[in-house]
């Protein structure tokens, strides 16, 4: 038997959460300590992954099969395809920098934060449990990404809301205006409206986790999509349909696609920094990667089918969450809601059915959680001196901290899809699949890129430059441990800006892969012959 290196990638996550947690509550440095290695050293693991597989192989590699409920037809399955790789990488390097930002955001609330509420008694917080549940949430997310059993995919698809609930309701964000009942009763409002919205798609998806077994007799995506596509397994149209709708809902609510999205706005803005990057960089791309594994490849029919609906959905979600993001007083509901609107163009790229689109929004996804957390992070090093998340509160941060607003900087540039950083590639690949089958989707789709370039400008403007005010006049620069969170983030910005083939490389096979399982081609440009 091969080496579990799947289930070890996994596994090492949550046997380090076990321990963080049981760290004595006296000893919170030594539980930071802990988690930041087991966090390293599952990505080393996860880069193992990485350079183990073979984009010209078998579509699934590293596979795992172990039986798990026999009479039932559940297995413990796993296996990877270059989306998924892409994706495990993702998350694990973003893993030690949230909980390296995150380092003090669990500390005892012990003084008061001028223009907050966190009040001057000390009160507990439990800092292992904050560490241990972002671990926990690595190790599901990972197995999300390697699950090829779609009944243990939904287990894990439910499972990672529990640890986020705490997350966002038991840590959240200090700089809250207002008073300690209001900060709690916000938290405790963004949590359970989280948790609701995503169990009402969870419930709906499980129908058609049911549904899906009734027809086909088990749970195995690859012996699925294999018997239909040979033929041997044939579903009546009408069902394929409510199959993919009850999957593809649950998807639109993680992902977060208009109008399922108003959960992540409240649960960005209440919880802290790291953890919001922990929601839209990390956990919200599992439901846009199922959308790829499990709805173009499970219901390829009907993926078809609701397309034209999809891409509407989409193309709302990128111009009403971009006109929304103009619109915002804080800077954390603003980044929420520009999320928003680049997740309509993952989705976009998605359901263009088209080669590029497909590879731009499996870029997309990997760059948005790469810009979103270094803007996200160094947005919370700036709340946290200020004590508010109101972007009237600043101005001229730029001349008592150059090396924090220029950070930003570049974290607002990336986010706008700047050409040289890497969000450009995958918004340009995006764009171009989706005009290649649907130009006027895509000329509605460049309306967000110009929104973009209105709210990253306007937001860095109204805080970074000006006259410098009162409140701001001592800020502190970013100090070695921010340092240490930003800069290589930036750095990988740059890096797959210009030189974005490793990933590409990886990816390619299995969006041609997906395209199969669509039984789509790319459109041929009509070129008129010469005269």
């Amino acid at each position: 038997m091969s080496f579990p290196l799947l289930t070890v990638t996994a596994a090492v996550p949550v046997v380090g959460a076990v321990l963080t947690a049981a760290v004595p509550a006296a000893r919170r440095t030594a539980a930071k300590w802990l988690a930041l290695l087991v966090s390293l050293a599952t990505l080393v693991l996860a880069g193992l992954v990485f350079a183990r597989f073979e984009p010209g192989g078998e579509r699934y590699q590293l596979t795992e099969s172990y039986a798990w409920i026999k009479d039932f037809g559940v297995r413990y399955e796993l296996g990877v395809d270059g989306i998924g790789v892409a994706l495990i990488a993702l998350t694990a390097l973003l893993i030690p920098f949230v909980i390296l930002a995150g380092w003090h955001d669990a500390d005892p609330l012990a003084e008061s934060i001028s223009g907050s509420a966190a009040g001057s008694s000390k009160r507990w917080r439990p800092t292992q449990g904050f560490f241990a549940l972002i671990l926990m949430v690595e190790a599901m997310v990972i197995l999300s990404f390697e699950a090829t059993d779609v009944f243990l995919f939904y287990i894990l698809f439910e499972a990672m809301l529990i640890p986020m609930y705490f997350l966002i309701g038991g840590f959240g964000d200090r700089a809250h205006a207002g008073s300690d009942e209001n900060a709690a009763a916000q938290r405790s409002y963004a949590a359970v409206k989280f948790l609701l919205y995503n169990l009402v798609g969870g419930l709906i998806m499980l129908a058609a986790v049911i549904g899906l077994y009734v027809v086909a007799g088990n749970f195995s995506l690859t012996e699925i999509a294999g018997a239909r596509a040979n033929g041997s397994l044939e579903i009546a149209t009408s069902t394929e349909r409510w199959l993919f709708l009850g999957f593809f809902f649950a998807f639109a609510v993680k992902a977060p696609l208009w109008p399922l999205h108003t959960w992540l706005p409240n649960a960005m803005g209440e919880a802290t920094a790291p953890v919001a990057v922990l929601i839209t960089a990390v956990v919200d791309k599992v439901g846009t990667f199922a959308m790829l594994r499990f709805c173009l490849g499970l219901f390829p029919e009907a993926s078809k089918w609701a397309t034209p609906a999809i891409v509407v959905l989409a193309l709302i979600s990128i111009v009403y969450g971009a006109l929304v993001a103009v619109g915002q007083r804080d800077i954390k509901r603003l980044v929420a809601y520009a999320s928003i609107s680049h997740f309509g163009f993952i989705i976009l790229g998605i359901f263009a059915m088209t080669s590029q689109g497909q590879s731009g929004a499996t870029l997309y996804m990997v760059n948005h959680g790469i810009s979103t957390a270094a803007l996200m992070l160094v947005a919370g090093f700036l709340i946290s001196r200020r004590g508010s998340r109101l972007i009237a509160d600043y101005g001229g941060v730029q001349k008592v901290a150059p090396v924090l607003a220029g950070t930003f900087l570049i974290g607002g540039l990336a986010t706008l899809s700047l050409p040289g950083l890497a969000p450009f590639v995958s918004e340009f690949l995006v764009l171009v699949g989706t005009f290649a089958r649907y130009p006027v989707a895509g000329v509605v789709a460049t309306t967000g890129i110009v929104l973009a370039a209105l709210y990253t400008l306007v937001l860095y403007q109204r805080t970074m430059t000006g006259p410098v005010k009162e409140e701001v006049r001592r800020l502190p620069d970013l100090r070695p441990r921010e340092l240490a969170v930003v800069v290589p983030l930036i750095a990988l910005l740059i890096f797959l800006g210009v030189f974005p083939k490793p990933l590409t490389d990886v990816v390619n096979p299995a969006v041609r892969h997906t395209m199969s399982d669509v039984q789509q081609k790319d459109p041929q440009p009509e070129v008129e012959a010469a005269k």
